[in-house]
């Protein structure tokens, strides 16, 4: 799949089936409309074009920097490919590009730029300055400009809303398990690991500090939960830490962000200045405020017991 910030520099005689959207997450609600995406291109023998955009327009038109999202670009083009699509066309998306007129943004983008054949689009779609444009003027333009319209039925739409709104509520809640069952895989956090107080390692559970790379990722509720990731070409469990940390942080000086602290099972190479990816399987527990660094590392030991029983689970269902 090729992943572009511009309109791809496509052959004249190259046809596409276009579908827009943000898909936030890619989840099971999302699989059902690029399926019905890819397939439709396998049968035109053209590619399958996913266009959406950048920033997010809630961003952009409403300053929403409280918007938390489900997927980075890069967790969402991951998702894409494997669902087979084969150009997500990530459009720079300002103000300006807002006031784009309908007729433009018909002529300009889907037709001389992604030389769109056929659309998949939601029934309840609106598009071009102010919103105004609807399905029936897609329909419309798809005649002068030769392209068909695919309407993606208001059941599929109903389901990827019902299915955002789950998502998110279990994971405000700590309900991974469940939101991985909405999403169809597990929910992951990506970042920089960076260099922290070391104190675990005194304790025996050296962690990895991870600094988010994408500042409007959702983060899940603190707590402790159990992860899997892929590291020095091996996959590696172990354990993650959302918080405050409690028991070493000064109750007058709490973060604004919560600290992401990962500790591997069975692994102790460097990973300081790397991007790594952790998925989240299950929850163990709230983040707890122990009296001393020895309670804390006593119930250390009980989660990674508990973890472990969990990850020979996870396995035993793979």
């Amino acid at each position: 799949m090729i992943t572009t910030h511009s309109l791809p520099p496509l052959d004249a005689s190259i046809k596409t089936a276009v579908t827009i959207g943000t898909f936030d997450g890619v989840h099971l609600g999302h699989t059902q409309i690029i399926k019905q995406l890819v397939e439709k291109a396998k049968i035109l023998k053209v590619p399958a074009v996913v266009l959406s955009f950048y920033p997010h327009p809630r961003i952009v038109l409403h300053q929403d920097s409280g918007i938390k999202l489900l997927d980075s670009l890069q967790e969402k083009a991951a998702k894409l490919e494997a669902l087979g699509v084969d150009y997500f066309v990530v459009y720079p998306f300002s103000k300006s590009f807002s006031r784009m007129k309908a007729a433009t943004f018909v002529s300009d983008i889907l037709v001389k730029g992604l030389h769109a054949k056929s659309v998949l689009i939601g029934y309840d779609h609106r598009f071009g300055r102010n919103r105004n444009a609807n399905i029936e003027d897609l329909r419309n333009y798809g005649k002068q400009y030769n392209f068909e319209v695919i309407e993606i039925s208001a059941q599929a739409i109903e389901a990827v809303a019902i299915s955002s709104t789950k998502i998110r509520k279990a994971l405000a809640q700590g309900q991974v398990k469940k939101a991985n069952q909405f999403l169809g895989s597990a929910f992951s956090l990506s970042g920089k690991v960076v260099s922290g107080k070391q104190i675990g390692r005194t304790m025996g559970f050296p962690t990895a500090n991870i600094k988010p790379t994408y500042s409007y990722k959702l983060i899940p509720k603190e707590g402790v939960y159990v992860i899997k990731s892929h590291l020095d070409g091996q996959e590696v469990f172990g354990m993650l830490n959302i918080g405050q940390n409690p028991t070493v942080t000064a109750q007058d000086a709490p973060s604004i962000f919560p600290k992401i602290e990962a500790h591997f099972f069975n692994f102790n190479k460097d990973l300081y200045e790397q991007e790594i990816t952790v998925c989240l399987i299950d929850r163990l527990r709230d983040e707890i405020k122990f009296e001393s660094l020895e309670a804390l590392a006593s119930q250390l030991k009980k989660d990674q017991s508990n973890a472990l029983n969990i990850v020979t689970a996870y396995k035993s269902k793979k």
